[in-house]
């Protein structure tokens, strides 16, 4: 059978969700060998998940280094672009060191490494982009990425999106392509010239997400797989405390990957202490540095497994990263959206498209706004429930994952330029395919 390197950030967020479809890849035989964090190849062997053909080797130390000291209070979209290009060249060299020690057929590489994205177009080696969130691609009907903005039809809306995308390449562009580039020519390609070469360039795209939170498309390019989302956390006992009698269980969460949005954290505390209400609220990075008020029906934890919460959840109130949105949703558990930054506000408005949950802006956040929100959300449980009941099982798309992924095994015997795409960066052409 064959291997596959499998190249991830170190960020939970970005590795979790891989790993049903990568199990389902070793049930068919196949080695697979993860890069990531020390922390999470840990993680992941406590879970029981290094075994049965799946191993797994910390990236290069300068990189999580790197990591842990550009963490910080930004996240604003294209700012965060600077720290991942700062780190693309190690990802690049230690991606190299990685091919030459494991000797994979195939490469698996995340989206957000942009350095090892890049060296893999040189190994001469088939490679998918992994997407574990939202597609950042135009299609018809598709509003422009990362605007939240509504979908909206007729020839005004085309007219919108057409423009609008623009903008969006344009000011993506400028803060991705001289870093992305200057990588590029260190290992020996041509500059691109818009930052959608780089992430459509790859021999294939797999998404790691599905309807209701992805949009339905009919015009995708043929190199493009959207798979369908697999949530997964490590496996957790319930706390005790979780199942102790009371009132309906309100999750507010913090971004895991800390992001400044301990605002979220004091205003729901104000917002709902006088609700008939239990609320637990994890903090994730920002415990040892927040200040949040007490309430006799708040909890606070650093963190606490998703899966048993949600089992109990009426509402989670959260800055709306994709994986505790795509967990939420699954659950049937409607969400209250505060996008800060990143790829937040996008993910949230597919939230509110999906009729699973309501948007509230950073912006215009205040205790009297979320009680509004958190009791329209509450409201919201019997279409979470129906939404959640024709999202594709995990099982399922873990399974597609696995046919996405094995369809680059042998790819380049039949294009010995090794390439899928043209040369240069240029884009196949866009077919109508179904999605997975």
């Amino acid at each position: 059978m064959s291997t596959f390197l499998v190249y991830t950030p170190p960020a939970a967020g970005h590795v979790f969700p891989l790993v049903p479809g990568l199990r389902a890849l070793a049930a068919r035989g196949h080695r697979i060998h993860v890069r990531t964090s020390p922390e999470l190849v840990d993680r992941l062997a406590g879970a029981g998940v290094l075994t049965g053909g799946i191993e797994a080797a910390p990236v290069d130390p300068r990189i999580t280094a790197h990591t842990a000291a550009s963490d910080g209070p930004a996240g604003r979209g294209v700012d965060d672009l600077a720290a991942l290009l700062a780190r693309s060249g190690w990802e690049a060299e230690d991606l190299h060191a990685s091919v030459a020690r494991v000797r994979p057929d195939a490469l698996l590489v995340d989206a957000n490494t942009y350095g090892a994205a890049t060296a893999a177009q040189t190994t001469g080696l088939p490679w998918a982009t992994v997407l574990p969130s939202v597609l950042p691609y135009p299609g018809a009907r598709i509003p422009p990425y990362g605007l939240g903005l509504r979908p909206r039809t007729g020839p005004l809306g085309a007219l919108r999106d057409a423009v609008l995308w623009k903008v969006v390449e344009r000011a993506y562009g400028r803060s991705l392509l001289p870093g992305l580039n200057d990588v590029r020519r260190a290992e020996g390609l041509p500059p691109l010239r818009s930052p959608l070469q780089h992430v459509g360039g790859a021999d294939r795209v797999l998404v790691l997400t599905g309807e209701p939170l992805e949009y339905p498309r009919t015009d995708l390019p043929g190199h493009i797989r959207i798979v369908g989302g697999q949530p997964w956390d490590p496996p957790a006992d319930e706390p005790a405390w979780l199942a102790e009698p009371g009132a309906p269980w309100v999750l507010v969460t913090c971004s895991t990957h800390y992001q400044g949005d301990e605002a979220l954290a004091a205003t729901a505390v104000e917002a709902l202490r006088d609700e008939p209400v239990r609320v637990l609220l994890t903090l994730a990075d920002a415990y040892d540095s927040a200040t949040v008020p007490q309430a006799p029906n708040v909890r606070v934890e650093r963190f606490v497994p998703h899966a048993p919460v949600l089992a109990r959840a009426a509402a989670v109130v959260c800055p709306s990263g994709m994986g505790i949105v795509a967990k939420s949703v699954a659950a049937g558990v409607p969400v209250v959206a505060v996008p800060f930054g990143r790829d937040q506000p996008e993910v949230a408005r597919r939230v509110a498209q999906a009729g699973t949950g309501v948007v509230l802006p950073a912006r215009r956040l205040d205790p009297a706004r979320l009680r509004r929100a958190v009791r329209t959300a509450l409201a919201l449980r019997d279409t979470a429930r129906a939404v959640a009941a024709t999202i594709t099982p995990a099982e399922i798309a873990a399974g597609c994952f696995a046919d996405a992924a094995t369809e680059l095994v042998g790819l380049h015997d039949d294009h010995p330029d090794g390439r899928v795409s043209a040369p240069g960066g240029q884009l196949p052409s866009p077919r109508t395919v179904r999605p997975c």
